[in-house]
């Protein structure tokens, strides 16, 4: 078969990601490669898609233990022979899967560094035709990454032992221009192919929230934008992290704990759990590692402040990973940056790594107090460009806040360093400027200095807040001393003689969370039949029961809204829809096609040809296409006339359930619509009781949990207007 042919028969897509066949082509044309794409940017169909074509076996070194099954569990459900070998294998399974090996019977074999350094696995790697080893995480080798694996380093010599020598492809989301730069020297790359697509993701919201109650606002944040929806948040300690998880339950939101010093049978349930959409909500250290393999996370908290950019970044990466929105939060504290100093200085490294680690700190540090753009600062950090100085799309572009000059604040806090000589750290300099009268004050006569007292009418907040926004505007330095203090850089020289301004936003203390008003609002949402798509979300799931399979390994969601907008009754159909492909058929095509034949016979529905635009060749990421225009306008229209729904149905030929899904569709664009005005009060607090008794998987129960004069609209409504699908 063809590239292509096996692009679509295997993964259920037509055309390739940005940056995808480049690198495909170039494997396979023997070249070594290196990719760096962001999270949900096709990696691993840049390895996989290549080893089907290629002869031999394809070796995939990954430290993922996890992911791994994974991934060689939605291999099999496209047709593609592989396997795993790690430590979470008995000795007879072991066994079992390195005759399998040895037979030829994969096509691609998962491994753990740790696996290089064992001699039967080297033994039987040389009996082997091995025609690639992708190195999945790459920037695990280079100890200027955030997540160094000493085993990672065996990697080099284990290639060089291989005759003949394979294709080696190495892939990372997460590398700065100098971990870049490291990996094709310590993998001894030759003349790599690239292709670095870039660190945007366009589909996440990112925003810090300072806050003295984080608690709260986690829990009120959840409840009013994250209800039933999947979302991480992440803990600097595992004490945090069982103390949250308990709050969390404890007000009835399903959540569970996962961090390195649980056992291992707990943390791989907790996780099971997760992946198959038995918990919402996973609260971790960082121990929750790389690769979660789990598209519809809808919510990325950082209750503590992580320790460096590319930590954050890859963490906060684990959000939309199916192209639709995902919030990324940081929710700050200066008493995070003190936790992390001590947890840096505990690691014992060399003083030129800690140095470093140091600095990467203080640069997320500075990205949780600037006013600039965020996602600027991000792409500023991994040595991109931004396009634009707002991007419409993070927490401050979207903050309208008013601005105010702060310069005469900031020449009094300038002022007041220089007159500690530069000896004290934030809180000392604080208590100077608010008039202190504690002891080591007045002991060391600082209450006799003319900045004494300069800003008292200040709150500890504003005062700490301003500091920190000078330091991230370069004007003042954070040493990393034995304890952190205060001294000024030459830029501070300007403000301090009245050349150079500075403002801030005026509230300065909290961000209020963001409502999408942004320039780019990830995918575009797909006009689909609701009642349809919980339906076909319900079939979903109990497959995904029997099978023991995540339910995205079936079909992700943006396949189900494709489904029931569009109706496929036939294979032809059917294989139309994104990330179909054709072992994917024929494992549920026949079940879902029946489950939507069912409905249509059920229900009135509009069944309507893909649109003009949807002819194009399907992509490698699905992208939910605009069906033609003006038909949600006219409805729009009419409706904002005064005209009652089923006339507007009667006139435009349409059903009454396709003329409210027409205003679900501009509600969801930003156009007013007063769903209070469909279903009054009483019922809705009906349907809500009965959505809570037998769950949301489909419409079926609710309806019959209420009395006969309710229907299906009026469910569908609910659902709608509380933002519960």
């Amino acid at each position: 078969m063809t590239l292509k042919q096996n692009l679509s028969q295997y993964f259920g897509y037509d055309t390739f990601k940005d940056g995808q066949e480049k690198i495909v082509n170039a494997a396979l044309r023997g070249e070594d490669v290196l990719g760096i794409m962001p999270t949900g940017g096709g990696k691993s169909l840049c390895y996989q898609l290549p080893a089907i074509q290629m002869e031999g076996v394809t070796l995939v070194i990954s430290p993922l233990i996890s992911l791994m099954k994974d991934q060689v569990d939605a291999l099999g459900e496209m047709g593609i022979p592989s396997t795993f070998l790690n430590s979470s294998l008995d000795d007879h399974t072991y066994e079992e899967r390195m005759a399998g090996i040895r037979d030829n019977q994969y096509k691609l074999v998962y491994i753990a560094p740790e696996r290089l350094s064992a001699y039967s696995f080297i033994e039987l790697a040389r009996q082997l035709n091995i025609s690639m080893v992708a190195v999945d995480e790459a920037h695990c080798i280079s100890q200027w990454g955030h997540d160094f694996r000493p085993h990672y380093q065996a990697i080099p010599n284990f290639i060089e032992s291989l005759t003949p020598r394979p294709v080696v492809a190495a892939y990372t989301a997460t590398a700065t221009v100098k971990v870049t730069q490291e990996i094709k020297e310590l993998l001894k790359l030759r003349d790599p192919v690239e292709s670095i697509i870039g660190f945007d993701r366009p589909n996440l919201i990112y925003q810090v929230v300072k806050t003295g109650d984080k608690f709260t606002y986690v829990r009120d944040a959840i409840r009013k934008n994250y209800e039933n929806a999947s979302g991480i948040i992440y803990c600097a300690t595992r004490k945090t992290v069982e103390g949250l998880a308990q709050k969390l339950n404890a007000q009835g939101f399903s959540a569970a704990a996962y961090h390195g010093g649980m056992g291992a049978e707990a943390r791989q349930q907790n996780q099971h759990d997760f992946i198959h959409d038995k918990i919402n909500i996973m609260v971790a250290t960082n121990a929750f590692g790389m690769g979660i393999n789990k598209p519809d996370v809808r919510f990325i908290i950082h209750y503590n402040m992580p320790q460096n950019m590319e930590a954050y970044y890859q963490e906060a990466g684990r959000g939309g990973r199916d192209g639709e929105i995902s919030h990324c939060t940081i929710l700050y504290s200066p008493a995070d940056i003190v936790k992390q100093k001590r947890l840096i200085q505990m690691n014992q490294t060399s003083p030129e790594r800690e140095k470093l680690l140091f600095e990467n700190l203080q640069y997320l540090v500075d990205y949780c107090h600037t006013n600039e753009c965020l996602r600027k600062k991000i792409l500023e950090y991994f040595g991109e460009t931004a396009i634009e100085d707002n991007c419409g799309n993070c927490g401050n572009c979207l903050d309208q806040s008013e601005m105010m000059d702060i310069t005469l604040e900031a020449q009094k806090i300038l002022s007041c360093i220089y007159r500690m000589n530069s000896r004290f750290g934030l809180n000392m300099v604080i208590s100077v400027l608010r008039g202190s009268r504690n002891k080591k004050i007045m002991d060391m006569n600082l209450d006799q200095l003319s900045t004494y007292g300069l800003l008292k009418e200040h709150t500890l907040e504003s005062l700490r807040e301003i500091i920190m926004t000078l330091v991230a505007k370069g004007y003042v330095l954070v040493t990393a001393d034995d304890f952190p203090v205060l001294k000024l850089t030459a830029a501070s020289t300007k403000v301090l003689k009245g050349q150079e301004k500075v403002f801030h936003k005026k509230h300065l203390v909290e961000m209020k969370a963001v409502k999408s008003k942004s320039k780019v609002t990830g995918k575009a949402v797909i006009d689909c039949d609701e009642a349809l798509f919980l339906q076909l979300k319900a079939l979903r799931y109990s497959l995904s029961q029997e099978k023991e399979l995540p339910p995205f390994m079936i079909f992700h969601d943006a396949s189900l809204k494709e489904m029931a907008a569009y109706f496929p009754l036939n294979k032809e159909d059917f294989l139309k829809i994104n990330g179909v492909g054709q072992a994917k058929f024929e494992n549920y095509g026949d079940l879902f096609i029946q489950e939507i034949q069912i409905f249509a016979d059920e229900n009135p529905i509009e069944i309507r040809p893909r649109p003009e635009a949807d002819s194009s060749p399907r992509e490698a990421t699905p992208v939910e296409k605009e069906p033609r225009g003006g038909t949600y306008e006219k409805t729009y229209e009419a409706f904002i006339q005064g005209q009652p729904l089923d006339e507007i149905a009667a006139a435009r030929g349409l059903t009454l359930s396709t003329i409210i899904s027409h205003l679900m569709r501009c509600d969801q664009q930003g156009k007013n619509v007063d769903w209070s005005d469909f279903v009054d009060p009483e019922k809705e607090t009906q349907i809500l009781a009965a959505i809570e008794s037998v769950g949301l998987d489909a419409l079926k129960p609710i309806k019959l949990a209420l009395p006969e004069s309710f229907s299906y609209n009026d469910i569908k409504i609910v659902i709608h207007k509380n933002s519960l699908v």
